[in-house]
Formats: C-alpha cells, sequence, structure tokens
C-alpha cells in the first residue's frame, strides 16, 4: 500500500496550480436555499473537474495556513453523483460543521483527515 503522503501532496499542487475563486462569501446566503448562511468562504478551483462535472469545490477555513488539510467525499442519491471538496486550513471544529452539512437530507460523506 503507498503511503498517504503522495495523495496529499498531489491535492497540494492540485491547489497551487488552480486559480481559486471564492463565489460565496462566509456570511452569504445560498442563491435557492436563502435560509443557508455559509459559514466558511466557499468556492472552487477554476479549470478543474469533480464528480458532478463542474469544478471542484473548496471551503476555506481560519487557520492562517491555507493548505490542505481534510477532503469530503459526498453521496448525494437526489442529484445522483459523487464528489469531492477540498478543505483548506480548517479547524477541526471547521471540519465538523462542514460534514454536518453535507450529511443532510439525501446527502451522506465523510472526512479524511490529513494526519
Amino acid at each position: 500500500m503507498k503511503d498517504s503522503t503522495e495523495f496529499w501532496f498531489k491535492l497540494d499542487r492540485l491547489v497551487a496550480l488552480s486559480n481559486l475563486k471564492i463565489d460565496r462569501p462566509k456570511g452569504t446566503s445560498h442563491p435557492r436555499y436563502p435560509s443557508f448562511v455559509y459559514p466558511l468562504d466557499y468556492g472552487y478551483l477554476q479549470d478543474t473537474r469533480s464528480g458532478d462535472g463542474a469544478d471542484i469545490d473548496v471551503w476555506i477555513g481560519s487557520l492562517s495556513s491555507k493548505k490542505v488539510t481534510t477532503v469530503i467525499c459526498s453521496v448525494d442519491l437526489e442529484k445522483r453523483d459523487a464528489e469531492i471538496k477540498i478543505l483548506l486550513g480548517c479547524t477541526s471544529g471547521e471540519n465538523q460543521a462542514i460534514l454536518d452539512i453535507q450529511n443532510i437530507g439525501s446527502q451522506s460523506a465523510i472526512l479524511l483527515v490529513r494526519k
């Protein structure tokens, strides 16, 4: 079995080589679900592809270092897709808050936490 260090290194490289766009700043409402307010900055890595065919989603936490701390793997039965979301600079509490968001309704998710 291969060491997971290479996995995290390649994720760091993907983020470093991509243009990060924040399209939903912390404190703003979701465009289709106005009662949902983003607890952290949320955006995507421009010109990448996730399982849903869109760019890879990214959550930005409060840590000063914005390296990849966690990946969320999710499945949505309603949309019939699976994808990853990259968390940058997130604390364990922020990880849990985002995981809770991803485990609502038809969605289910797990965390991969960098050691």
